[in-house]
C-alpha cells in the first residue's frame, strides 16, 4: 500500500475543487491553459482568500492570459499567483510569454519587467491570507529595459533551497546564463522537472541553469510547518503556477509533458 503525505494530500484535494482537467499524457505535449477560459486555475491573491480574483488580475482576452492592473489605484505589495489545479513531479513545462505596458503604480523596482513560474508549490489554500508567494521553486521571468543585460529564466527560491555543484545554495535568486530579452516580443521558455533531482532551465534550445534536490527552507517559518506536513524538506512535486508581481504580461501557451519517473 503506498503512502502520501499530508501535504500531498492537501495539495491532490485541493485540485478536486473545480472541474477535473483532462489528464496529461506522458511524453505529449498538451495544453494546461484552454486559450478560452481560466477553467482548472485558481487565483491566490495576496490579502484576499484563494479563488478571489481581485480586480480581475488574471483573465482571458484575445486567446491569451493576461494579467493585468487597470483595476488597481496603487500595487501595494499585492502579489498573486494563479495555479493550475493539479501537481506534477517529473514533466517538461513550456509557456510563452511576454511583457507590455506600464508597470502598475507603487509596484516595487525590482519588479519592472518581472513575473515568474512557480514550480513544486504548495497549494493555493495553503497560504496565509496576507502570504506574498507561495513556498516554491521560482522560474524567474525578466525582461529588459532596451538598454542594459538583464538575464531571464533565472531561479528564486521563496521558503526554499537548491543543490547546485554539490553546495547548499541559500541565497534568494541565482541568474541565468541567457541573453538578455528586449521589447514585446514573445519568448518561449522550457524547464525540465525530474522529482527531488534535476531541474533545467532551457531557452532557445540550451539550458541557461541547472540545480538539484529542491527542498524546503526550514529557516522560514511558514516552510518549516510544510515541512512536518511533507515529511521531510525534500520536494518531490507540488503545483504550477503563474505570477503577478505589477507588470503587465501575457501568457499565450502554457503546455506540459509528463515524463517517465
Amino acid at each position: 500500500m503506498k503512502r502520501y503525505s499530508l501535504f500531498a494530500v492537501l495539495l491532490v484535494t485541493a485540485a478536486t475543487v473545480q472541474a477535473e482537467a483532462p489528464k496529461p499524457e506522458v511524453g505529449k505535449w498538451v495544453p494546461l491553459f484552454n486559450g478560452k477560459d481560466l477553467n482548472n486555475w485558481t487565483p491566490k491573491i495576496r490579502y484576499h482568500a484563494a479563488g478571489d480574483n481581485f480586480a480581475n488580475t488574471f483573465r482571458v482576452e484575445d486567446g491569451v492570459i493576461k494579467v493585468g492592473y487597470d483595476g488597481y489605484d496603487e500595487f501595494n505589495e499585492t502579489f498573486g499567483h494563479l495555479f493550475y489545479n493539479g501537481t506534477f513531479s517529473n514533466y517538461r513545462l513550456r509557456v510563452e510569454y511576454r511583457f507590455l505596458g506600464e508597470q502598475c503604480k507603487g509596484g516595487p523596482g525590482w519588479a519592472f519587467r518581472n513575473s515568474g513560474l512557480m514550480l513544486h508549490g504548495e497549494s493555493p489554500e495553503s497560504m496565509a491570507k496576507d502570504q506574498d508567494f507561495p513556498a516554491s521553486i521560482e522560474l524567474q521571468l525578466l525582461g529588459g529595459n532596451g538598454t542594459d543585460k538583464r538575464t531571464t529564466s533565472n531561479l528564486c527560491t521563496p521558503g526554499t533551497n537548491v543543490v547546485m555543484d554539490d553546495k547548499l545554495i541559500t541565497r534568494h535568486c541565482t541568474s541565468s546564463s541567457s541573453k538578455t530579452y528586449h521589447g514585446d516580443d514573445w519568448v518561449t521558455c522550457e524547464v525540465e522537472v525530474h522529482g527531488s533531482k534535476v531541474v533545467k532551465h532551457w531557452l532557445d534550445g540550451e539550458v541557461v541553469l541547472e540545480y538539484e534536490q529542491c527542498q524546503l527552507d526550514d529557516r522560514d517559518l511558514h516552510a518549516k510547518e510544510l515541512i512536518v506536513k511533507n515529511g521531510g524538506r525534500l520536494l518531490t512535486g507540488g503545483t504550477i503556477s503563474l505570477q503577478s508581481e505589477s507588470h503587465p504580461c501575457e501568457f499565450r501557451k502554457v503546455e506540459i509533458m509528463l515524463l517517465e519517473e
